[in-house]
């Protein structure tokens, strides 16, 4: 099948899902959350498996106890291939919290300054979008600046840009949606151009930045950058409800296991990953937890602070409405409520 042939069958399929999944899925919802609580969480992901996910993963690290690992459903549906809890899988926006580390450190160094403007580090974008002038490196981090999201641009999953130039293009003349620091609206051109801003002040790709300050530090040996530097048989297979394709093949930037990513917010939130004034930086600017979304990946982050417990957990079915991604806050705040009971 031609790669044209596929971006087709996928507008077709995001139509047709959208128009049958509004008749079904509320009352899932309702279900999900009113099902007696589970005893353990293993019992939780295999209650999920049955609301229609088709993989989960799940990480637990809680504060004086051995990390736990939890799997679920298919690894590889059309191969039968179960689950695995150190499974590789596309952490979507989580990667968030990779770039404004990294960020933080140069700010710290002083190579970055967050009170300065998009004029001053990408002059070339001075009129072609709108406040450039006044959209300061914090406001871009916060999501505050006002810039249109090149993410909505329509059709866009379907036949995702690949490149700085493609995806800038998509927003470039366009009016901005607010006044920069007057309200919010979450962005995925801050990060666009956040990321092209590090790799300018370092003079090359920001990625080897984090490899070296976040992943290496860390021994965060199962976290990529891209598919192209994975096994791809070591991917989850992710699924969108209506196109009957394994999605895994697509590149959506950054690849970890579970455990990686929970090993990442551990040190994140305890601040063991900065050094010193290094960690109010970054509170000044930004959250300590995220979540991920990309076609056939739903991604979480969380730490919860009253059990000092970070839990990742993987989703790898979505669907165009989005009920799965209210489904899977249900299945989070579940497992959260089955450890505050196991700790009892």
């Amino acid at each position: 099948m031609t790669k044209e042939k596929t971006k087709q069958i996928l507008r077709i399929a995001l139509i047709v899902a959208s128009i049958s999944s509004l008749f079904f899925v509320p009352w899932l919802l309702v279900k999900a959350w009113i099902l007696p609580l589970p005893n353990t969480v293993q019992e939780q992901l295999d209650e999920a498996i049955g609301h229609g996910f088709d993989g989960m993963i799940v990480y637990v690290d809680q504060a004086g106890k051995p990390p736990q690992h939890f799997a679920s459903g298919w690894h590889n549906r059309a191969s039968k291939i179960p689950a695995k809890p150190q499974a590789l899988f596309k952490i979507a926006s989580i990667s968030k919290l990779y770039d404004v580390v990294a960020v933080t450190k140069l700010v710290s160094s002083g190579r970055l300054s967050l009170d300065k403007t998009i004029a001053d580090y990408l002059p070339e974008l001075v009129g072609r979008i709108e406040n450039a002038d006044k959209i300061t490196l914090r406001l871009m981090i916060q999501h505050r600046s006002g810039i249109p999201n090149f993410t909505d641009a329509p059709d866009f999953w379907a036949a995702p840009t690949e490149t700085y130039e493609e995806s800038l293009a998509l927003i470039l003349d366009k009016p901005a949606n607010f006044e920069p620091g007057e309200d919010y609206e979450y962005c995925n051109t801050n990060y666009l151009l956040i990321n092209k801003i590090m790799d300018d002040a370092l003079g090359y790709g920001n990625y080897q930045f984090i490899q070296e300050e976040i992943l290496t530090l860390l021994d965060l040996n199962n976290t990529f950058g891209s598919l192209s530097e994975v096994n791809i048989e070591e991917v989850m297979s992710g699924y969108h409800v209506g196109y009957a394709h394994d999605l895994k093949e697509n590149d959506y930037g950054m690849h970890a296991t579970a455990e990686d990513v929970g090993t990442f917010l551990r040190a994140l939130n305890d601040g063991s990953l900065f050094e010193p004034g290094e960690k109010e930086i970054y509170a000044s600017v930004y959250e300590f937890e995220h979540s991920g979304w990309v076609p056939g990946y739903q991604s979480f982050a969380n730490y919860d602070e009253d059990l000092d417990a970070v839990v990742i957990q993987f989703y790898s079915t979505t669907d165009p409405k989005l009920y799965n991604w209210n489904l899977s806050e249900i299945i989070n705040s579940r497992i959260v409520k089955i450890l505050k009971k196991q700790q009892r």
